[in-house]
């Protein structure tokens, strides 16, 4: 009988989640227990860190539109309102690129917005 070892394996899992652990302090990078659950903590606050970034830029699109349809003459929500009704169906993401980037073009979305709510 042979006796058989995973070492290669065992050695290449330990490696790989080593590398990941570089940079944390004190043993949480170099004792595998240690880097394991640091890092398993961290890939948690990852997965909620990416559903909350979705989140956050939605709102800053949000504010951006609101405050530049505010200086053209209507709140958010009526812009908003004025482009369902309108037929035009543009994103936030694009709405608040626009309203930063090209005022001319933002002037006339609000614009057939306002033409809509009449």
């Amino acid at each position: 009988m042979v006796r058989v070892t995973n070492s290669v394996a065992r050695k290449r899992r330990k490696k790989r989640l080593l590398k990941q652990a570089k940079g944390y302090f004190g043993d949480r990078k170099n004792h595998i227990r240690n880097a394991k659950n640091v890092l398993m903590k961290a890939w948690a606050n990852a997965f909620v860190g990416r559903k909350e970034k979705k989140r956050d830029f939605r709102s800053l699109w949000i504010q951006r539109i609101n405050a530049a349809s505010r200086c053209h003459g209507i709140s958010y929500s009526k812009l908003m309102d004025g482009l369902k009704k309108a037929n035009i169906d543009i994103d936030r993401k694009i709405l608040a690129k626009l309203a930063i980037e090209d005022e001319k073009a933002f002037e006339a979305v609000v614009s057939a917005a306002k033409k809509a709510l009449v």
